[in-house]
């Protein structure tokens, strides 16, 4: 494929500026290859950094279908008084894109966001003829990721469903309160309806057994651009899942923007507060942990930035430990620091055929040196928990200067 001077030059601004949609995994697609006569396929391995749970990697073409916009949104970079460089495909230029890209084996799929144009509802219809070219002129089997305008027509909603594998609706913000100062034009009720429509149709094609949206939907929220906590931002994700059934609530740490708003914050949060809020939502939806247990490891609503929260709640509640391997139930094992599901599965199933010792343990987990002091087994019982003042010292990641060479 050649490309032009100016479509090289709209890739560089679209790409560069979809950079900040961190909502883009692939997780949850179902296996599916266009065949012999098709394009694409969901399986294999690519070159970008979205991966499936079962590990495979899914390399995605994202881009910006345009980043001119409508709406004024403070965090934005794309907003609508931004100085930045604007551009615009056509929806010929993104299938183009899309089928060339996946014949050179750059790609195996496509996400595709776009700031609003004209109205809610041109811009999603633009979006939804992408799809619908990719699918039916060119066969192209390969994973979609649509992200829908919630301000459009829930029909064109609705219709997106059709076409792509995953559809996401960004919430933003934690708070109503929060939109309503940094994002005016955006209503957390309507965008909440929205979700609540999609997850109506998906559960609706699940039970008809017929293709909607499969791999579900997902949204994301900037954190740090207002004064919400992390406690406060883990009630509204546990609020989405319960309410939408969410694949994936998305964290994005605010970063500076050119020419920003005063009610902006000046500086950009520290990025170890997005991780731990990830591990947060991870023990929220696998572990069993409520939002109050993984709020109280930290102070103030704010997670522990230096150690992960699993860890945090178990210092802090350290006469629930040590637990027997041999006897606890899978729901205490899985508070256990360094033992995740696989593991404690493996040790469930493995001590149903002989009694675990620590050596067991060695092959079965690489995080032994991390649960060995909440642990017991016939060869080791560690000292009472309560009495250790130096335990968080001891099993704490330690701090390491980075080397400037090798």
């Amino acid at each position: 494929m050649r490309m032009d001077e100016t479509l090289s030059k709209k890739l560089r601004i679209l790409a560069d500026a979809a950079k900040y949609d961190a909502s883009c995994a692939s997780s949850g697609a179902p296996k599916r290859s266009g065949g012999t006569k098709g394009l694409g396929s969901t399986t294999g391995s690519g070159i970008c950094h979205a991966y499936t749970p079962d590990g495979r990697c899914i390399s995605l073409l994202k881009i910006l279908l345009t980043n001119y916009c409508l709406y004024e949104c403070a965090y934005c970079i794309n907003r609508r008084s931004s100085n930045v460089r604007r551009a615009r495909f056509t929806v010929q230029e993104v299938v183009d894109l899309t089928v060339n890209f996946y014949k050179r084996n750059y790609i195996e799929g496509l996400f595709l966001s776009s700031g609003i144009v004209k109205t809610p509802d041109h811009t999603m219809e633009e979006m939804i003829e992408v799809a619908k070219k990719l699918r039916r002129d060119h066969r192209f089997a390969g994973y979609i990721h649509l992200k829908t305008i919630p301000e459009a027509s829930p029909w064109l909603i609705e219709q997106a469903g059709l076409w792509a594998d995953r559809l996401s609706i960004n919430l933003e913000l934690p708070s109503q309160q929060s939109l309503e100062t940094l994002a005016p034009e955006k209503n957390g009720r309507t965008i909440r309806a929205a979700m609540g429509q999609m997850h109506e149709r998906i559960t609706e094609a699940k039970a008809e057994k017929r293709r909607f949206s499969p791999a579900g939907q997902s949204t994301q929220m900037i954190v740090g651009a207002d004064a919400t906590t992390d406690e406060g931002v883990l009630r509204t994700s546990d609020g989405l899942y319960r309410s939408y059934k969410l694949r994936r609530v998305y964290y994005s740490a605010f970063s500076p923007i050119p020419e920003p708003s005063r009610v902006l914050p000046l500086k950009a949060p520290p990025l170890q507060r997005e991780h731990r809020l990830y591990q947060a939502d991870w023990l929220l939806r696998f572990y069993g942990f409520s939002v109050d247990e993984v709020a109280a490891g930290g102070d103030a609503g704010m997670l522990d930035l230096d150690i992960d929260p699993k860890l945090a709640w178990a210092l802090k509640h350290r006469e629930r430990f040590p637990v027997d391997v041999n006897t606890a139930d899978r729901e205490l094992l899985l508070r256990v620091p360094g033992l995740g599901t696989r593991v404690v599965d493996r040790i469930i199933a493995a001590r149903r055929h002989t009694t675990l010792r620590l050596d067991d343990l060695a092959r079965l987990t690489p995080g032994l040196k991390r649960a060995r002091p909440f642990l017991v087994t016939p060869d080791h019982r560690p000292t009472r928990l309560i009495d250790r003042q130096d335990l968080r010292a001891r099993i704490a990641p330690k701090p390491a200067q980075l080397e400037l060479f090798g």
